[in-house]
């Protein structure tokens, strides 16, 4: 195996790790909402989105089988954090849309996530911080590069937009 091959693997090694550890510190202000680890991804994927997704688009997005954001968003659409909107571009692919209840609460997880970020972060250099977030962004860019060159990005589910 390369010692490039080898480096990627020990990369996706600490990133797993590191997730662990993250969703440790987070845990107990994605609870005190009463949500789940999906649910909280599926809220923020909505609220954060530059328009409305689709459940296959946020699954695609990060890695997540279509059916578990499916439950992750019909729970939250009975929370009424989320609802359902018409696609005009696709008959069952509909439309997820945060709820001003949806907003409301993402906005109070965001002001103690940057509290409780700031705690954490206080002990890294802010240099190595920005250089790794940017190393990480050029890699995902590159993985997404080559999945599409490559074409082994998963067929589409029935129901998903292509």
């Amino acid at each position: 195996m390369s010692d490039n091959a080898q480096q990627f693997i020990q990369f996706l090694d600490e990133i797993t790790r590191a997730r662990g550890r993250t969703n440790a510190v987070f845990r107990d202000i994605r609870m005190m909402h009463g949500m789940t680890e999906v649910e909280n991804v599926v809220l923020t994927a909505v609220t954060g989105a530059s328009h409305s997704p689709t459940v296959p688009q946020i699954g695609r997005s990060l890695g997540h089988p279509r059916q578990v954001i499916q439950r992750a968003a019909d729970a939250l659409v009975v929370r009424g954090l989320i609802e359902w909107r018409d696609n005009p571009d696709h008959k069952r692919a509909r439309l997820l849309t945060a709820t001003a209840e949806g907003q409301r609460l993402r906005h109070l997880a965001d002001i103690a996530g940057i509290e409780r970020a700031a705690r954490f972060a206080v002990t890294i250099d802010p240099t190595l911080l920005a250089a790794t977030v940017a190393g990480l962004r050029t890699i995902r860019e590159s993985i997404e590069n080559s999945l599409r060159t490559i074409g082994e990005q998963a067929e589409p589910e029935d129901g998903e937009e292509a």
